[in-house]
């Protein structure tokens, strides 16, 4: 299974979102096109509600521990609950340019 289904199986697991949206971006990376190293992530759901933005990026590490074990390098992490996805207007989240060799 691709890490890209993982991370998909398992933010759903534990979150039970809204929307999700899972994007490798690798591409963008001296890693290249297909190495499955670099993923956005926009999770919407009720499980961060009361949450702070650090509590709730702590929470999906944690879910995804074993990717990172496994060679995951970075997660660009878009969270927010229903109310805060709507008032959005669920607009397009950019990652931030990487800082690594080759770009």
């Amino acid at each position: 299974m691709s890490r890209h289904t993982n991370i998909e199986n398992k933010l759903t697991a534990t979150f039970a979102p809204d929307f999700l949206q899972v994007e490798d971006e690798s591409y963008m990376h001296a890693s290249g096109k297909g190495a499955e190293s670099h993923f956005k992530v926009v999770v919407v759901s009720t499980h961060f509600e009361g949450q702070r933005l650090l509590a709730r990026h702590r929470a999906i590490n944690e879910a995804l521990a074993d990717e990172f074990a496994q060679g995951l390098h970075a997660l660009a992490m878009h969270t927010f609950t229903p109310a805060e996805w709507e008032k959005r207007g669920a607009q397009e989240q950019a990652s931030p340019n990487c800082m690594g060799v080759g770009n």
